[in-house]
């Protein structure tokens, strides 16, 4: 699997639950009464992000983006004589 890097240049805000899930009995699925749940907002800068939740009154916690560390890998170490689990097909 490949994780990208496509649509991660935005700032989003995100409302904390304010009331715990539920369990439906009958069909076991979880639900909320809270509707701040369901809203995901993007902006395009930190500025702006932290202008809107200063102008709405909501407060806020920004979590800073973190550099992923890159794996070296190449093709030819699936055959190396030394792998944890051995090849097997």
């Amino acid at each position: 699997m490949q994780s990208g890097r496509g649509k991660s240049k935005h700032w989003v805000l995100v409302f904390e639950p304010a009331a715990a899930r539920t369990i439906d009995p009958l069909m076991g699925y979880t639900s909320s009464t809270d509707m701040n749940s369901q809203v995901k907002l993007k902006f395009d800068s930190l500025e702006e992000a932290e202008n809107y939740a200063q102008r709405k009154n909501i407060d806020y916690v920004v979590q800073q983006p973190h550099d992923s560390t890159p794996k070296k890998v190449a093709y030819s170490d699936n055959f190396k004589s030394d792998r944890r689990a051995p090849w097997t097909h």
